[in-house]
């Protein structure tokens, strides 16, 4: 029985072009900015990507800044959402 291969996911348009390295990070890099990450505020799996660094919840509508790639929250962001709960 043959083995089943890897999907190529996005990095197919790239061809044999680039090597195998780069069109593996580009693909891990694409699925994690499209994924959906947890809200800070209301905890649902809601938030996504906007534009580079900036991401917002589609439930309870908050725009926050984060990585480019994944919502990396700060302190600052931290503290303006607990003093926000309270």
């Amino acid at each position: 029985m043959a083995k089943k291969k890897k999907g190529v996911g996005s990095t197919g348009r790239l061809g044999p072009r680039y090597g195998v390295n780069v069109r593996t990070s580009l693909k891990e890099i694409e699925e994690a900015k499209r994924s959906k990450y947890e809200c800070p505020r209301c905890h649902h799996e809601q938030v996504k990507r906007e534009s580079t660094g900036i991401w917002n919840c589609s439930r309870c509508d908050l725009t926050f800044a984060g990585g480019a790639y994944k919502p990396r929250l700060g302190k600052k962001i931290q503290r303006m959402v607990e003093e926000e709960e309270e």
